[in-house]
Order: structure tokens, then C-alpha cells, then sequence
């Protein structure tokens, strides 16, 4: 049980992707926001913050329950702050989009299953990690054991290269500092290599979740580099490991719901694309 507020809206000009039927020129949509929860006897899908979840009371469900919409909805982050929801599927090139199956073990989340850590392109042995897609997590946050090794990883590298530990600058557990204070990721770039998250999409086959210095660096307002992957476990995670904001920047996300995927490609998101709305 749920309490909370909720409108219902009337969505005027609702216009679906070209692909997709329209049923009504006129719909309605109904948006929430709960202040308190007691968890039911039952199992339910979560809707998520604005209702963008799996549930069926979410935004998305019953867009699609109406016929106005496929059951698809992407996001697109900016790394210079901004960017865009969407829902259905004419705002991206298919052909372009890299995806790997939804887990059918974990269909509460947005989850591609178990995932490897892969570290300037080789493989790390940090792997059989349970991966989660969270835009509602600003930060991405690996288990213990891989937030240890990936942690030993970077170091590694910075061995004998001119950065020391920032430990007057408490923006992140960690930061490092050079011997100026760095003005953007570009400063960095000889210093650190990028990572991926590997998953299997078939029998053979795996697809890469790529993550470059942006998705996973910071520049602090001290102008030391910072690591935007935190521990997990610590803050209660689990083994739960969360692919959060900053590692989906400049990039289509997309989760289709029809087709039980997470897709991805590389994407300007600073400027809208040009497909049709619908207005709430």
C-alpha cells in the first residue's frame, strides 16, 4: 500500500512513434508522487521515480496500454549537464544501437544479469558481478571485491606517473592531484585508461558496455581528479553493482520492454532530436 498524490493529466496531440498504430488523438495519463510505502504480500515491478519503471502504473505502461507509444523508454545525458527522456523508438538509428539481453532472473531492475570489468581493454578477472541500469544513481558503484580491484587497477597505473593522492580534498573517497590543479578530463587523459563492463549476449558472443575517462573521472572544484566509482557494500548495495549517471553521459540509453533489452550508442545530447512529442 501506497499513499501519495496523484493527477490525472489530459495529453493533448499525442503522437506516437511512425511505427507504432495511434489509437486516440486524445489520451490521459495519470503521474504520482508517494510519501510512504508498506510493502504488500504480493511481488510487484517497481514504477520508479516519475513512474518510468517496469509497473504497470508507470508513465511508460500505460502510454503503451493506450496504444500511443512501444513499450520503450531512453534516456540521454550530457556531460556538460542537460539532456532528454524519451519514450517509443523514433529517436534512434536501430542499426546503430548496441544492446545484450535483460536478465530473466531479475526482472524487478533494468539488469543485462553478470557482468566482467574489463581495464584498458583487457580482461580483469573481476567478473560474475550482478549489474543494475540506474538513472536515479548519480554515481556508478561496484561490490566490495571489484571496487578493491578495479581501486588497485587505477593505482597501478598511476605508479611513477607525477599525480599523488589528494587527501585534503574530500569530494570522493578518492582524488589525486598534479602538480597544477587539473581544468578538465583532457588534463588527464595520459595518466588513466578507460574501462568496460563485458556481458554475454548469447551462447558466444558479449557485448561491451563501454565507459571512457568522463564516465568514470571527475575534476573537483580543487582541481583534483576524482574516481566517480564508489563502494557499494559499504553503503548497503550488497552485491548489487549500479551503473549510475555519470557513466551513462553522452549516450542513448535504451530499455526496450518488447523486446527485453538494454541498448546503447554514442549520442550528442545536448541538442534534442527531431521526432515527434507528445504533450502531458
Amino acid at each position: 500500500m501506497q499513499m501519495g498524490f496523484i493527477s490525472r493529466c489530459p495529453c493533448q496531440r499525442c503522437l506516437p512513434s511512425q511505427s507504432y498504430q495511434r489509437s486516440s488523438n486524445r489520451s490521459s495519463s495519470s503521474i504520482g508522487c508517494g510519501y510512504d510505502q508498506i510493502p504488500g504480500p504480493s511481488y510487484q515491478p517497481l514504477d520508479g521515480v516519475l513512474g518510468l519503471g517496469k509497473g504497470k502504473t508507470g508513465i511508460v505502461s500505460q502510454l503503451h496500454s493506450q496504444g500511443l507509444i512501444k513499450n520503450i523508454v531512453g534516456h540521454c545525458f550530457s556531460s556538460r549537464g542537460g539532456g532528454f527522456l524519451f519514450f517509443g523508438d523514433d529517436v534512434y538509428d536501430p542499426s546503430r544501437v548496441i544492446s545484450t539481453p535483460m536478465s530473466r532472473d531479475y526482472r524487478k531492475h533494468y539488469s543485462p544479469g553478470y557482468g566482467e570489468v574489463v581495464y584498458g581493454g583487457k580482461a580483469t578477472g573481476l567478473k560474475n558481478l550482478l549489474v543494475i541500469f540506474d538513472s536515479g544513481s548519480s554515481y556508478t558503484y561496484l561490490s566490495s571485491q571489484a571496487y578493491e580491484g578495479l581501486l588497485y587497477l587505477v593505482s597501478k597505473e598511476l605508479n611513477g606517473k607525477p599525480l599523488r593522492e589528494a587527501v585534503d580534498d574530500e569530494t570522493l573517497p578518492f582524488c589525486w592531484k598534479g602538480r597544477r590543479p587539473f581544468r578538465s578530463i583532457k588534463d588527464v587523459r595520459k595518466y588513466f585508461k578507460p574501462i568496460a563492463l563485458s556481458f554475454s549476449s548469447g551462447w558466444r558472443s558479449k557485448t561491451q558496455f563501454e565507459i571512457p575517462l568522463e564516465g568514470y573521472l571527475l575534476i573537483s572544484s580543487k582541481g583534483s581528479v576524482c574516481l566517480g566509482v564508489l563502494n557499494g557494500t559499504e553503503v548497503g548495495l550488497q552485491n548489487f553493482n549500479i551503473i549510475g549517471d555519470i557513466s551513462m553521459q553522452d549516450k542513448m540509453v535504451i530499455y526496450d520492454n518488447e523486446k527485453q533489452t538494454i541498448g546503447w550508442l554514442p549520442a550528442n545530447c545536448d541538442r534534442l532530436p527531431m521526432y515527434e512529442t507528445l504533450s502531458i
